[in-house]
């Protein structure tokens, strides 16, 4: 809709020191940054009823928005970002829009607005604003504007002091009128909805009775799972009541928590002082599998504490469930689902603990998957995909995370074969140009990856006293010449849908040629393996702290191997006894369950689903029997110190991986018009596997008897 854009904030005469900020949640407060939440509010009267009302509004750096006392949204859309370059504020900031339907007279609007970004996936103009437009359309016909301006009112709310820290007991300050300010945000319309909400209880009694001065400390209140949610509390109370709520995911954050106080990766935690009878509603969003309480009442009276959580989340309209014979596998599924669907926020996250930005394009390229296999709906996997491409066009190409730029590559193919949905390649395109053009500046004489920024990421893992994640070339070359050699491959499929056909033929001569250098220098063919790089030494300078001196030992790894015959690099024969290699001889290290992904597609490529489907499968059992409220981020601890969280997607694979190999699905024609089956029971005495597609499901029943299907009428369907 045409929009007025008038962004206000609290008046600079006022609260001089309450104007601006910085760019990202990843820089750390300066010494002389105050916290600070603003509120606004505007009442509209009508002569008659209001039919709907067209609403389009975003805030700096974080809102909540509510309408007659009922909760809209909260926003904006997340930017992205990297783990490079984050002082720079991104150009692009993200409106949301909604139409509602009140059948009033009145609008009564208030939103509350941080100023500073707090998480590393948050940014800001470095500047605080709220703006909200409206078209109300009345029950007669008319259509009456609305928008911010100075005559909305507005205040600091002073009572929230710190990030984590609300003190109920400060005065509040009188609403004064706002203050327009200069447009530096220019938003762009969310291709997303904003997120749903829903209270969650604990499984045991949330509320908490405290005597006149009784104290109770590290009272713990259990959630049957581990969500991503902002905390909720409401109180009753006549004098002075202080509480500490630690959100934690599992006992063993809670032990270790213990030793580091409150380390970040342990959990997070809000203090509270409240005065009188109160409900609150936090604003940054903690992952909470239970509560540690501590609380006093230092009134004299009896006060009430109640607890809750407000889980958040991409909207989820439709479920797709895969139902085995075996339970512990279907317990699997569900675990995956469940953090799967707590990651996918206003942009896919790594975790619900970590709220990583934009920058680990290899988990949410596995959450793509899994999103296709069990919600269908690819809206945020595509809005993240437009986003990296933006980021790769403001950084030269580069992003934290060099092999994950690679696999953004394959993101945006399989986008485009579930959805159909061209535009999401014509998009990228310039920054797909400019990305392949930067890896073949890095091949050298041998043909392969000589010198790139660096290695990252490979797994997390070390090897020797290394670590994976930023490996030298020995541990990392061949892995990140097998990523571009694909990311080549899916160029060239990408140049060829979108007409550029000189294109897509230097993408395959750039793939022939790598290809054939990696089967040469990288292959022993005495072992029947490949090895993780060659050991000539690294040019002194491309050393740096992420990018260490090559070593002279030799490492024969899964990770290289997988990658290998899961592209086709290595295929036929040769790759089934590579992969037989991977999955039953010993290696000095097994990978993580992210990598395992891999391994699930190469043992499907190759024609071995069947044969190790389920085994490479069983390996998520334990970790779920452990802990069933959300999934663990590693199978291998890096060291005895080290706290997986449990809110992880990235290793969610078998919630995609499975049912693919139970059906055999190929799309064959973008946007599921025409698709492939090859059912296998895969050994399981029976499952049912439910698909989502544009239009509608695709369920497939096997057996070791047999097998039955139904799909929409619109796609046509193969079978091998």
């Amino acid at each position: 809709m045409a929009t007025i854009e008038k962004w206000i904030w609290v008046d600079p005469v006022k609260y001089p020191d309450k104007q601006t900020s910085h760019t990202t949640g990843n820089m750390p407060f300066l010494p002389d940054e105050k916290y600070a939440v603003a509120e606004f509010k505007k009442k509209y009267e009508f002569d008659t009823e209001v039919k709907s009302v067209k609403l389009r509004f975003s805030g700096d750096a974080a809102y909540d928005l509510y309408m007659n006392g009922d909760f809209i949204a909260t926003g904006p859309i997340y930017v992205g970002g990297d783990f490079l370059l984050n002082e720079i504020p991104r150009p692009s900031h993200y409106a949301s829009n909604t139409v509602i339907y009140p059948n009033t007279k009145t609008l009564d609007f208030y939103a509350r607005v941080r100023l500073n970004p707090i998480t590393i996936t948050e940014y800001s103009q470095t500047k605080g604003g709220f703006m909200l437009y409206g078209e109300v359309e009345l029950s007669d016909g008319r259509i009456k504007y609305i928008f911010t301006d100075s005559d909305w009112s507005s205040r600091i709310n002073n009572r929230y002091t710190k990030a984590y820290e609300y003190d109920g007991s400060i005065e509040l300050d009188e609403y004064i009128p706002s203050v327009r300010v200069q447009n530096i945000w220019h938003a762009i319309d969310s291709s997303i909805p904003f997120r749903s909400e829903e209270k969650i209880l604990p499984m045991d009694c949330n509320k908490i009775t405290l005597r006149p001065g009784e104290k109770i400390e590290d009272k713990i209140i259990e959630f049957d799972k581990i969500y991503g949610a902002f905390l909720g509390v409401k109180v009753k109370c006549e004098g002075k009541i202080e509480l500490n709520v630690l959100c934690f995911e599992t006992d063993s954050a809670l032990d270790k928590n213990i030793k580091v106080k409150n380390s970040y990766h342990m959990g997070t935690q809000e203090h509270f002082v409240f005065t009188e009878d109160s409900e609150y509603k936090g604003m940054l969003m903690h992952s909470i599998g239970a509560f540690s309480v501590t609380a006093e009442n230092l009134s004299d009276e009896d006060a009430e504490i109640e607890l809750f959580a407000i889980g958040t989340h991409y909207p989820v309209t439709v479920e797709a469930k895969t139902v085995t014979s075996d339970e512990e596998l279907n317990k699997v599924f569900e675990v995956c689902r469940h953090t799967l669907k707590y990651c996918r926020q206003m942009i896919h996250l790594d975790s619900t603990r970590h709220l990583e930005p934009l920058a680990c394009t290899g988990d949410y390229y596995i959450e793509t998957l899994m999103t296709a296999m069990s919600f269908g709906d690819m809206g945020l996997a595509r809005a993240d995909a437009i986003k990296t491409a933006e980021l790769l066009k403001y950084n030269d190409a580069r992003m934290y995370h060099t092999t994950y730029t690679l696999i953004w590559v394959r993101m945006l193919w399989d986008i485009y074969m579930f959805t159909g949905d061209i535009s999401v390649l014509s998009e990228s395109a310039e920054a797909l140009t400019m990305l392949m053009d930067r890896f073949n500046t890095y091949i050298g004489d041998t043909g392969l990856i000589e010198t790139p920024t660096d290695y990252m990421f490979i797994d997390w893992l070390f090897i020797d006293g290394m670590s994976m994640h930023h490996p030298p070339k020995a541990l990392g070359q061949t892995c990140t010449s097998a990523y571009y050699y694909h990311a080549l491959e899916n160029a060239a499929k990408i140049f060829s849908v979108l007409g550029r056909k000189r294109d897509s033929e230097i993408m395959t001569e750039r793939a022939s040629v790598l290809k054939d250098s990696i089967n040469k220098w990288l292959f022993d063919e005495e072992k029947g393996l490949y090895f993780e790089g060659l050991n000539t030494p690294t040019p002194e300078k491309y050393v740096h702290n992420r990018h260490p001196q090559n070593v002279e030992k030799r490492y024969y790894l899964k990770n290289s191997n997988i990658l290998c015959t899961c592209f086709g690099i290595c295929e036929g024969e040769k790759a089934k006894n590579v992969l037989e290699k991977v999955m039953t001889e010993e290696f000095i290290s097994d990978c993580q369950p992210y990598f395992k992904h891999f391994l699930f597609e190469a043992l499907y490529k190759n024609g071995l689903r069947e044969k190790y489907t389920l085994a490479l499968a069983e390996e998520w059992k334990a970790p779920v029997r452990e802990c069933s409220k959300g999934l663990v981020e590693g199978f291998i601890p890096p060291d005895d110190s080290f706290s997986f969280d449990h809110s992880h997607a990235w290793g969610g694979s078998p919630l995609y991986s499975v049912p693919k190999a139970l059906t055999g699905i190929e799309i064959l024609e973008p946007g599921y018009k025409k698709i492939s089956l090859s059912p296998s029971s895969l050994g399981l005495d029976e499952a049912k596997v439910e698909i989502p597609t544009p239009y509608g499901m695709i369920v497939c029943e096997v057996s070791k008897d047999g097998f039955k299907y139904t799909t929409p009428d619109e796609i046509t369907v193969e079978i091998k």
